[in-house]
C-alpha cells in the first residue's frame, strides 16, 4: 500500500493514543477535531487535494494555521481523519436486514460508488493509508458479513471481497475524474459526451474504430450518460454475483 513519504508502514493517526489537544488558555473558542474535519472534507470537494493546505484550512476557519497543530500532528493525519469521516456517510445494511446477500451486496456496492464520486480526492488517499478508521472498519465489517452469508467457504470470502469492491473502485474512481473533467468545461455531461464523439469522429483511426463498434454500442441502448453509466455498472456488478452464485455451487 502506498504511503506519505517519511511516513512508516504502521503511521496512522488511528494507532497513536495522543490525547485529543485543545480547550487551553489562548486557543480558538468552537474548534475542535469534527469541526476542523468537517471543513477539510468541504474543502477537498471544493478544491481538490492539489490546493489543500493548512494554511488554507485555517483560513476557511479564521484561525491560525498553528492552532490547527493543537488538534492534529500532521496533515497526513487531517487527511486520514477526512478519509474516515467521508466513510462516515455510508447507509449500512444493519445484521438484522431482511433482504439476502445479494440485495445487500448490491446496496453496499452502490453506496461504495456514490461516495467515490462525491468525493474525487477519496479514492487517492483510500491508496494512501491504512482505513482503519471507525467508519472504515464498519464498512469493512459489512462487506464481511455479507459475503460471509453468500455460502463461499470463508477462505474465498476476502477474494470475493476483492473482486467486487475493487471493480467497484476502478469505476466510481473512473466516474469522478470523468465528471470532474466535465465539471471544468461547463457543459453538461450529455452535451461533453456528444462533443467528444464529434471530435474523435475526425481522427480517421479512431473514427474507423467507432465504425466497428456501432453495432456493439447499438445493442447498449440509448439514454443519456448517467442512465448509460448505471446500466454498465449494474450488470457487471450482477456478472460478479453471477460468478459468486457459480462459485458457491462448485462448493
Amino acid at each position: 500500500m502506498a504511503k506519505s513519504a517519511g511516513r512508516s508502514a504502521r503511521d496512522s493517526v488511528w494507532l497513536r493514543e495522543t490525547p485529543r489537544r485543545g480547550g487551553r488558555a489562548g486557543q480558538p473558542s468552537g474548534l475542535d477535531r469534527e469541526r476542523i474535519t468537517a471543513v477539510s472534507v468541504r474543502l477537498l470537494d471544493a478544491e481538490g487535494l492539489a490546493r489543500f493546505s493548512m494554511r488554507r484550512l485555517a483560513g476557511e476557519l479564521n484561525v491560525t494555521a498553528m492552532s490547527l497543530y493543537w488538534y492534529v500532528d500532521t496533515k497526513d493525519d487531517l487527511f486520514e481523519l477526512a478519509l474516515d469521516a467521508a466513510f462516515g456517510e455510508l447507509r449500512l445494511p444493519g445484521e438484522d436486514d431482511p433482504s439476502d446477500w445479494r440485495e445487500q451486496l448490491r446496496a453496499l456496492a452502490a453506496e461504495y460508488r456514490r461516495l467515490l464520486v462525491r468525493h474525487p480526492w477519496l479514492s487517492r488517499l483510500a491508496g494512501q493509508y491504512l482505513n482503519i478508521g471507525p467508519h472504515a472498519l464498519d464498512f469493512s465489517r459489512s462487506m464481511q458479513r455479507v459475503l460471509g452469508g453468500s455460502g463461499l467457504p470463508a477462505h474465498r470470502v476476502m477474494s470475493a471481497i476483492s473482486a467486487v469492491f475493487q471493480f467497484v473502485y476502478g469505476y466510481g474512481t473512473t466516474e469522478a475524474q470523468f465528471m470532474s473533467r466535465i465539471a471544468d468545461s461547463g457543459l453538461t455531461p450529455d452535451d461533453y459526451h456528444e462533443q467528444a464523439l464529434d471530435s474523435v469522429r475526425q481522427d480517421p483511426g479512431i473514427a474507423q474504430f467507432l465504425k466497428d463498434s456501432v453495432p456493439l454500442m447499438d445493442a447498449r441502448g440509448g439514454g443519456t450518460v448517467a442512465e448509460l453509466m448505471d446500466r454498465d455498472f449494474t450488470f457487471a456488478l450482477d456478472l460478479l454475483i453471477a460468478g459468486i452464485e457459480v462459485m458457491v455451487e462448485r462448493g
